[in-house]
């Protein structure tokens, strides 16, 4: 799944089946949505690489050359989020409009 759908599916979700209302609060929830399913994708990686090869896992972990990765990978996924959702607010609420007529 692309992140720009990604961001589109919660964004929905919150809009459709929660009393939040666009705005701050609202882009704070969604943009704390995407960094905890990137810390969650970086936990799965570290567990998966000690359960499957504890001995080698992290040394294919590090094998990256940067020990900030998960930490990069977790910035980059929120910068893009804040960029996403405000791009794309307005033509995903023209779909989400013509779905409901």
């Amino acid at each position: 799944m692309n992140p720009e759908k990604a961001i589109e599916n919660h964004r929905e979700i919150l809009l459709r089946f929660t009393p939040l209302q666009k705005g701050g609060w609202f882009y704070f929830i969604v943009f704390t949505i995407v960094l905890a399913i990137a810390a969650s994708w970086e936990l799965l990686e570290w567990w998966i690489a000690l359960i499957v090869a504890s001995d080698v896992g992290t040394a294919f972990l590090g094998s990256q050359g940067d020990i900030w990765d998960a930490q990069w990978d977790m910035f980059l996924a929120l910068v893009g989020a804040m960029i996403a959702l405000p791009l794309f607010a307005r033509l995903h609420d023209r779909l989400m409009a013509r779905l409901e007529n």
